[in-house]
This record gives structure tokens, C-alpha cells and sequence, in this order.
């Protein structure tokens, strides 16, 4: 048995920086301060699908950098992917149950 301390070092780093932390969070606010903006500005038709768009772009954004999915295997990626065109299909087909597009 040796009596010496190893030391390990991890050199490979498993996600961004701070920084790039940061800049994530800053642009999650600003897309979540246009989505609260939609209440108030009158977009017309284009109310539901702008709100998609906004969702999906912050969904995205939150699985690839926050969960790290950009740096792991690419079925971890597909199988939120898959989550989320389901959880849009659903919702889309109880909207139109509910005849919110007539």
C-alpha cells in the first residue's frame, strides 16, 4: 500500500462555463418576458403559435444546456424530443376538442 496522496484530476469539463450559464439564463428571461408580453399586445392568430414557438425554443434551450443533453448521447436527446411532440400534440388535440380554433 503506498503512502503517498494521488491526486485525480478531471480534465474534461461536462458542460459550459458560468458565463455561458448566465447568458442561457439572461436569454430564457428575455423569451419568458416576451411570452407574459403576448397577454397584452394582440397578436391575433398568431397568439398560439408564437407561445409554441417561445415553448419549444426555451424547452430546447433548458434540456441541451441545463440538463446537459448537448454532451450526452444522442438518445437522450431524442427520447425529450419525442416527449415534446407528444406533450404538443396532446395539447394541440384538447384545444381542438374544445374548438379553441374555430
Amino acid at each position: 500500500m503506498s503512502t503517498a496522496t494521488e491526486s485525480h484530476e478531471d480534465t474534461h469539463e461536462h458542460g459550459m462555463s458560468d458565463a455561458g450559464y448566465i447568458k442561457i439564463a439572461l436569454i430564457l428571461a428575455a423569451i419568458t418576458a416576451l411570452e407574459v408580453s403576448t397577454y397584452y399586445v394582440d397578436f391575433g392568430p398568431l397568439f398560439l403559435p408564437s407561445l409554441i414557438a417561445m415553448m419549444f425554443v426555451k424547452f430546447f434551450m433548458v434540456v441541451s444546456y441545463f440538463m446537459h443533453l448537448k454532451f450526452d448521447n444522442k438518445l437522450f436527446s431524442l427520447m425529450f424530443y419525442i416527449g415534446l411532440g407528444l406533450a404538443i400534440f396532446v395539447y394541440v388535440a384538447a384545444l381542438a376538442t374544445f374548438k379553441f380554433f374555430m
